[in-house]
């Protein structure tokens, strides 16, 4: 029988007792939803379509959020590879149906969206076009937090605030974990983006590592460093990340990312409507409306179960795996490295895969696992994971990480490790950009059949390969022409 707590006057607040003062100063928390990017860029591989975006763009741009983040990332390669979509007249068509709120996109600071380092001349001028088309909000990082590979970004963002007084150069320090990253790496850190010029700082936590009073102790030792904004990105592959954000948010951040429920979780981000629920009636109050939130989530809830049913969304991709933290991989790069162990017929070896990345990450320098480098890590591991034998086989990608040719990486490589890798070719001390001579002119010399508007030169710039392939699609359903043609003998049936 339980016992009866005996209630005496002492135990009963008297009618006039006054509850004890707030002593939480009141603070809106901003929130920037991830649903039209890095939310589906982290479970199906960044393959919704504009198509499936455009139902809901009115309703999304009501909400109130400080940002829709939505171009930027892999859904410029995902757009052209697989959609057969043009990213700028996606950025073009978003920046129509969301007039009121601001729009934002990832740039991988001197490697743009693909997966090298480009010449300062194409930088600014991608730049320049990005903020032209409608994006407002830059958030610019670099794979090995190297601040020599963000600094023409920031100014090239800084400069496109005469075109857009709007435009925010916000630079994320890429998380993680490793012998060097203490909280005093993160703030020195801090301290030299602020001096760069950002307006705003978001600690991207890609692969969450990030733990609740952990988060606590860093965001409250960087607001203490600088005056800038500090906004809070962690992942929800450990399980951790709404947790994490409340400590965040009650050690000072100023926003959070979070991605609507249908397409949060798993390797994706905090639900927003659990966020904006957690935080209603309290000093940090998003001041978003919950009732709007739930006809959106209706909607996205159909596009979850049409991604499942077409086997896009593995439903693995929405549990909860702790071993992120021993693994450190980011959710985009868990889903691709599942993608190319089917494609290869040896799913069953992805614990094994999982196990190679950080040993591989170590001998690589512990580079941050964010694109590119997370590519980069995942292909060697699987590589070695597959062929049976470490560092049989390495592609240049790899090879120019060890090399230095993606900037300084946190922890020196091991020179008999380098000398392994790359030979006799000469490892790279400088800014690597330092060593590119202008190219957008000689870019645009190279696709004159190709070229219909001035941002297709920045699409081949970064996706040679690809891009004219892509361009020939566009073209032959321009004038009509399509795969009954016969080309060879100018023919094409009516």
């Amino acid at each position: 029988m339980a016992k009866k707590t005996k209630v005496t006057e002492k135990s009963v607040p008297a009618k006039d007792t006054k509850p004890a003062e707030n002593t939480v100063k009141e603070k809106k928390i901003q929130v920037t939803e991830t649903v039209l990017r890095d939310a589906h860029q982290s479970l199906i591989a960044t393959r919704m379509p504009l198509s499936d975006m455009l139902p809901i763009l009115e309703k999304l741009d009501k909400v109130g959020f400080y940002s829709l983040e939505c171009w930027g990332g892999a859904t410029f390669d995902s757009c052209i590879r697989f959609l057969d979509e043009d990213p700028w007249d996606r950025l073009r068509t978003l920046r129509k149906n969301c007039p009121n709120t601001k729009l934002q996109m990832l740039f991988r600071g001197q490697n743009m969206l693909g997966y090298r380092h480009y010449a300062d001349d194409v930088l600014e001028y991608f730049v320049q076009r990005s903020v032209a088309n409608g994006i407002d909000i830059i958030r610019i990082f670099d794979a090995l937090n190297d601040i020599k590979n963000l600094q023409t970004a920031i100014k090239a963002a800084r400069a496109a605030k005469k075109e857009n007084p709007n435009v925010e150069a916000q630079v994320a320090i890429s998380y993680t974990t490793g012998p060097v990253f203490t909280t005093e790496y993160y703030v020195d850190y801090a301290k030299r983006i602020q001096e760069a010029g950002a307006d705003s700082i978001c600690i991207k936590d890609m692969a969450a590592l990030l733990t609740p009073y952990y988060t606590a102790e860093l965001v409250g030792a960087i607001k203490e460093a600088v005056d800038i904004p500090v906004q809070l990105h962690t992942h929800y592959t450990s399980g951790l990340a709404s947790m994490c954000l409340l400590k965040g948010i009650e050690a000072g951040a100023d926003r959070i990312d979070t991605a609507m429920s249908p397409l949060a979780n798993g390797t994706s981000h905090a639900p927003t409507e659990s966020m904006v629920a957690a935080l209603q009636g309290t000093p940090y109050d998003t001041g978003l409306d919950l009732v709007l939130l739930a006809e959106i989530r209706e909607y996205f809830m159909g596009l979850r179960q049409k991604y499942i049913d077409s086997g896009l969304l593995d439903p693995k991709m929405l549990a909860t795996d702790a071993k992120a933290l021993i693994y450190q991989v980011p959710g985009g790069m868990l889903s691709n490295l599942l993608s190319q162990l089917k494609q290869a017929g040896k799913e069953d070896q992805l614990t094994q895969v999982l196990e190679e990345v950080p040993r591989v990450r170590k001998d690589a320098g512990y580079p941050p696992l964010v694109t590119p480098t997370s590519q980069i890590v995942g292909t060697q591991a699987v590589f070695n994971v597959i062929l049976g034998e470490r560092y049989k086989m390495c592609n240049d990608q790899f090879k120019d990480l060890v090399a230095g040719k993606y900037g300084t990486t946190p922890v020196p490589v091991d020179p008999e490790f380098q000398k392994k890798i790359i030979g006799d070719q000469k490892p790279v001390n400088c800014r690597p950009a330092d060593l590119l001579e202008p190219e957008l002119e000689k870019l645009r010399a190279e696709i004159p059949e190709w070229i219909e508007q001035e941002e297709d030169v920045l699409t081949y710039a970064q996706f040679p390969k690809v891009a004219p392939g892509f361009f020939k699609k566009r073209r032959d359903k321009k004038i009509g022409i399509n795969e009954s043609a016969d080309l060879k003998n100018n023919i094409h049936p009516v």
